[in-house]
């Protein structure tokens, strides 16, 4: 993982233990075309299941969480606070592979972050770049000289159901006409009444 290398140890030990590779979100019903605004929206619609897949101690704290930084505004994915770590957790969301200029975008989120929000009681600002996958070679490249505790991890959907399964299941049109047919009969049976 490579992200918590720059943090005292027993902070360090406890952010290791937070980030999860990979985090499973099977909750979630998106198709692997989603966008990552979509992907926050599910997130945001399911955020019980989602904060009991990061595990004990996250607080929600804001999605599009607004940063102002030279009188220019940036938006944080996602903002939570660690009440065990006592320090802020920012996630990045990517619906791809991990890219070295995620790291970039992340120190700056998390250098922002610790300026702007971190009190005198917090811990340093972890961040977490969450994507769909990673070359573990290209991720410790651009970790490599960052002293700041970023972690990336991978996310997995709903899996897929295995063929025979699907082969067995109703169409989603299939399902619209047997709906659509009940409702005419519960419409017919109103009627007659």
């Amino acid at each position: 993982m490579g992200c918590t290398r720059s943090l005292p140890a027993p902070q360090s030990d406890l952010a290791q233990q937070l980030i999860k590779d990979p985090y499973n979100f099977d909750f979630l019903t998106l198709t692997e075309e989603a966008q990552e605004r979509k992907l926050e929206r599910a997130l945001m619609e399911h955020i019980r299941e989602f904060l009991m897949e990061l595990s004990l101690g996250f607080a929600f704290l804001g999605s599009q969480y607004p940063l102002v930084v030279s009188n220019k505004e940036y938006r944080l994915d996602l903002l939570f606070y660690h009440v065990h770590l006592h320090c802020y957790v920012v996630i990045d969301l990517k619906m791809g592979e991990f890219e070295p200029q995620h790291s970039g975008q992340m120190s700056f989120y998390v250098a922002a972050v610790d300026n702007l929000l971190r009190g005198d009681r917090d811990d340093p600002t972890i961040g977490i770049i969450l994507c769909k996958s990673k070359d573990k070679t290209i991720v410790e490249y651009a970790l490599q000289g960052s002293q700041q505790p970023i972690g990336v991890s991978t996310y997995q959907l709903q899996s897929q159901l295995p063929p025979n399964f699907q082969e067995n299941l109703p169409t989603i049109e299939q399902l619209e006409m047997e709906l659509s047919n009940a409702v005419e009969g519960v419409e017919d049976n109103a009627e007659i009444e």
